[in-house]
């Protein structure tokens, strides 16, 4: 992932305003500290935009925009 792409999900959680919580991301992950959740991905996706580590991070992050999408 790119800077500029992190960029670009770090405006679109910024233009979407907090979410209610609990958010369900699938049967094993539910989101219960929205801006801890957006914190705690973000700030290793800008430190190392590059790291295979961070794919599970960026699928996360990808699955939380369809819903907020979903739910506009």
């Amino acid at each position: 992932m790119t800077i500029p792409e992190i960029q670009q999900l770090e405006d679109f959680f910024a233009q979407a305003g907090k979410q209610q919580v609990p958010i369900y991301l699938n049967e094993a992950t539910v989101i219960t500290d929205y801006e801890h959740f957006l914190e705690s991905h973000l700030t290793p996706l800008k430190a190392n935009p590059e790291a295979k580590v961070n794919i599970p991070i960026i699928h996360r992050l990808k699955i939380l925009k369809l819903l907020i999408e979903s739910n506009a």
